[in-house]
Parts: structure tokens; C-alpha cells; sequence
């Protein structure tokens, strides 16, 4: 049997351009880390402590990725352009579960 190492995830930044990422599940990483390190404009301010909201993410994927806790759901009620599919990215471990999950970045708040 083979073990995955990597996962493949669509993210559509702010202009509407979808990017093709790949991901190692075997890092910890999150999904604020994953777009970062690809470049996109995501801030993290708080370094993925759930903290701010500057790593809001829209999930358009049918996978299961956990209830949001409650510094999350925190965040989220004082963020701006909030929706009901909202989460933070640095909440969103990155797993095999992700496997062709689609994200898109929130706005910039103002």
C-alpha cells in the first residue's frame, strides 16, 4: 500500500485566478501555510493562532473539515465579508481529506 505525501488543492485569490497548489500532508502545515508559501496574499497576522481573521478562506468542497472551534467562530463574528462556508485557513489542517478541495480567498477587510 502506498502512503500519500501530497494532496492536490484549487484556491482562487482575490482577482478570480484559480491556482493548482500541492500540499504535503506529512508537514503539519495548514492551509494559511500552504497559501503563503505559494505567494498568495494571504497575511496570517497572528502567525495561525486564530487570532485575526486576515486567512479567511470560502470553502466550496463537499469534504468534512471539522467544526469550527470557538476562537474561530470568535474571529468570525468580528470579521468582515463573512459568509456562511467562511473558515480560517489556519484552522484547516492539511490532510489526505483535502484532496481536490476548492478554496477561494475572502476579501481584504477594509
Amino acid at each position: 500500500m502506498s502512503v500519500v505525501s501530497d494532496i492536490n488543492i484549487t484556491v482562487t485569490d482575490r482577482k478570480g485566478v484559480s491556482h493548482q497548489l500541492t500540499a504535503p500532508v506529512d508537514m503539519n502545515m495548514n492551509l494559511m501555510e500552504v497559501c503563503r508559501s505559494y505567494d498568495l496574499p494571504v497575511e496570517g497576522v497572528c502567525g495561525g493562532m486564530a487570532m485575526c481573521a486576515s486567512c479567511q478562506v470560502y470553502v466550496h468542497t463537499e469534504q468534512y473539515l471539522g467544526e469550527r472551534n470557538n476562537d474561530e467562530e470568535a474571529m468570525l463574528d468580528e470579521a468582515y465579508h463573512v459568509k456562511s462556508n467562511s473558515r480560517l485557513g489556519c484552522q484547516i489542517p492539511i490532510s489526505t481529506e483535502l484532496e481536490g478541495a476548492i478554496f477561494e480567498l475572502a476579501p481584504e477587510e477594509p
